[in-house]
């Protein structure tokens, strides 16, 4: 399975981003509205600058406390994160996941956002592919 056919089941192909210079209040109010674990930090809405996530703020709050609410989503995000291709396979997708320890992979194309993927996303993909691949098999065999 693709990247580009896991885009296409999503509900929304709607990527949330915020601003280098939005605070981490407003980041963390952008999480819980749109019910979604990272953003893709952007200053014009295309060029990826970084991706912030609920994870990054966590531990920011435990190594700094609450002062870290007032910084901007610019001091917390991972600058520069791992992206991947529409054509890319939901297998390596998963599998740079799996080994960077991150959720959230943004889509690119010329350059510019193209969309998000979460693990939640790949692994449904994944086992939906893994269903179909059964239910085939148990077809071959019963002479179907």
């Amino acid at each position: 399975m693709l990247v580009q056919q896991i885009l296409s089941s999503k509900s929304s192909d709607t990527v949330v981003t915020a601003s280098p210079g939005t605070s981490i209040t407003e980041v963390l109010r952008l999480l819980s509205e749109h019910r979604i674990g990272g953003v893709v930090v952007s200053s014009d809405g295309t060029r990826i600058d970084g991706i912030l996530s609920e994870r990054d703020i966590v531990r920011a709050l435990a190594a700094r406390g609450p002062s870290c609410l007032e910084q901007q989503a610019s001091a917390l995000m991972t600058p520069d994160p791992v992206c991947c291709a529409r054509d890319d396979t939901a297998d390596s997708v998963l599998e740079r996941m799996t080994e960077g320890r991150f959720r959230h992979m943004p889509v690119v194309q010329d350059g510019k956002l193209a969309g998000i993927v979460t693990i939640g996303d790949v692994v449904k993909a994944r086992l939906s592919e893994l269903s179909f691949e059964k239910t085939a098999l148990e077809g071959m065999i019963m002479g179907h």
